[in-house]
C-alpha cells in the first residue's frame, strides 16, 4: 500500500481543473460522506509569515528621527512625530512609525506587536534573488539548500498533520515551503487552484487523472491517506469558501495581500489543521518617487498594514493561537538617490504580531547614521541576523527548539521577542 507521503506526493490533492462551476466531484464527495463534523481536527498554533518582495525601507517603516544624519541624507523623506501632517506615530522616543502603519500602531501600544529593527542576512548581496532565496531557504551562504526553512520547521513538529498543514497562498510554491513535507499552494480557494510540492507534473494534471491516482493507493477508502485527504477537502467546499463572512465591521483591502489573508483566516477557522501560513506582499522595490508621508511607499504600507489589522480582527477567538511575523529581503540605502527613491542597502525591519508576543518594544542595536557607521559608507549595517528572529518565533510559538535542523550550521541566539 503506498504509504501517506507517497500518496501526498503523487499529487491527490492537485485539483487544477476541477473549478467552481463543476465542484467537488462526486467520487470525492462520495468519499467524504462519513463525515461527521467540520472540528475533525485538533486546534493548532498556526505560524503566519507574510514576505514583502522588493526589500522595504525600514529606515522609512520605523524611522530613528532623532538622528540628525536622517534629515541630513533624506531631506525630502524625512518625517519626524513632530510634523504637524502626516506625521509618524512615536514609538518611543527615539524611532517613529510611518503614518501609512496606522492600523498596526494599536498592537504595538498594546504589547502585542514587536517591531525587529537592523534585520538582515549576513550575506552581502544586493540582488533581489539571492537574497529572497537565501532569506526562505534559511543558509545564506548556501545556495543549493533543497528545502526552505518552513518546510523544516512543519518536519519538526513532531505530530500527525492534516494534507493542510502547510499552505501557501501564492500562484507558485515559495521557496520557504520546498522540502520533502507536504505543503499546499492554493491561488484562490474559489478556484481550488492548488499545487502539490513535490510533483513536477501536477501542474499539468488533468482532474480527471486525481481519481486514477487515489485508486491507486489502495482499495479502501479509508486508508489514512485517503481518509485525511479526503475529510479535508469536504470542508474546503465552494459554498463555504464563496459565503465566507467576515466578522461584523472587518473590511479586507481588495488587494493580493487582503486577499490571501482573508483566505487564510477561511482556512484556519475551518479547523482543518493549518499550522504554517505564507502570503506575499509586493512592490516595495522604491528606487524612485517614494515619497515621504504619500507615495508609493505610503500606498503599500498602508494596503500592507490594513490586511494584516483587518486579518487580526477577524481572527477573533482565534487570535491566541496565531502569530504572524513579516519579513524582507534586505532593505534601502540610508541617504535617498537623485530621483526621490532609495536603492538596494543591506539593513530592514519586521513586525511580530501575537498575543504570545513580548510587544510594545523595539529589538534593535542600531547606532548612529553618520556615514563612517554606515556599511560601505552607505547602508544601515545588519545587526540581528534574520535567524536569530525566525528562530525565536518559530521555537516559541510553534515549540520547535531545534536550531540545528531549522538553520543549519547557525549558531547564534534568538532575539527574545516570544513570551
Amino acid at each position: 500500500m503506498t504509504n501517506r507521503r507517497a500518496f501526498m506526493k503523487s499529487g491527490a490533492m492537485a485539483l487544477f481543473a476541477t473549478g467552481i462551476a463543476g465542484g467537488i466531484p462526486s467520487f470525492i464527495a462520495k468519499a467524504a460522506n462519513s463525515v461527521k463534523s467540520n472540528y475533525l481536527f485538533k486546534k493548532n498554533k498556526t505560524l503566519v509569515c507574510i514576505f514583502q518582495r522588493g526589500a522595504m525601507d525600514g529606515l522609512m517603516a520605523v524611522s530613528p528621527y532623532t538622528d540628525p544624519n536622517l534629515k541630513i541624507m533624506r531631506p525630502t523623506l524625512y518625517m519626524s512625530p513632530a510634523q504637524t501632517e502626516g506625521k509618524q506615530f512615536d514609538l518611543d522616543g527615539r524611532f517613529g512609525l510611518h503614518p501609512s502603519f496606522e492600523s498596526l500602531y494599536p498592537y504595538f501600544g498594546e504589547n502585542r506587536m514587536a517591531i525587529v529593527h537592523g534585520v538582515g542576512s549576513p550575506n552581502t548581496t544586493r540582488s533581489h534573488f539571492d537574497a529572497q532565496d537565501y532569506m526562505e531557504s534559511g543558509t545564506p551562504f548556501s545556495k543549493g539548500t533543497p528545502s526552505g526553512w518552513l518546510n523544516r520547521a512543519v518536519g519538526l513538529m513532531g505530530h500527525d498533520a492534516t494534507p493542510f498543514r502547510a499552505v501557501s497562498l501564492t500562484s507558485a510554491m515559495p521557496r520557504s515551503l520546498y522540502g520533502d513535507n507536504e505543503a499546499v499552494a492554493i491561488n484562490n480557494l474559489q478556484d481550488f487552484a492548488i499545487q502539490m510540492r513535490g510533483n513536477p507534473m501536477a501542474a499539468n494534471m488533468a482532474a480527471g487523472s486525481f481519481e486514477e491516482l487515489y485508486d491507486q493507493t489502495s482499495n479502501n477508502i479509508l486508508n489514512k491517506a485517503g481518509k485525511e485527504s479526503f475529510d479535508a477537502l469536504k470542508m474546503l467546499n465552494v459554498n463555504n469558501i464563496k459565503n465566507y463572512q467576515p466578522l461584523t465591521g472587518v473590511v479586507y483591502p481588495n488587494s493580493p495581500l487582503g486577499n490571501s489573508l482573508k483566505q487564510i483566516a477561511v482556512l484556519i477557522k475551518m479547523n482543518i489543521g493549518v499550522e504554517v501560513a505564507f502570503a506575499e506582499s509586493g512592490g516595495w522595490d522604491t528606487h524612485f518617487n517614494q515619497g515621504a508621508a504619500n507615495g508609493t511607499f505610503a500606498r503599500n504600507a498602508r494596503d500592507f498594514s490594513d490586511s494584516i489589522a483587518a486579518f487580526w480582527k477577524d481572527l477573533a477567538a482565534y487570535q491566541d493561537d496565531v502569530t504572524i511575523m513579516t519579513m524582507t529581503e534586505f532593505g534601502r540605502t540610508a541617504a535617498q538617490n537623485g530621483t526621490g527613491g532609495t536603492d538596494h542597502g543591506r539593513a530592514s525591519c519586521l513586525f511580530v504580531l501575537g498575543n504570545d508576543v513580548k510587544g510594545g518594544k523595539i529589538y534593535q542595536n542600531i547606532g548612529s547614521l553618520a556615514k563612517d557607521s554606515l556599511e560601505d559608507g552607505r547602508d544601515l549595517p545588519v545587526s540581528t541576523d534574520f535567524r536569530a528572529v525566525f528562530s525565536s518565533v518559530a521555537n516559541g510559538h510553534l515549540q520547535i527548539n531545534n536550531n540545528a535542523v531549522l538553520f543549519p550550521k547557525w549558531e547564534g541566539n534568538g532575539v527574545g521577542v516570544m513570551r
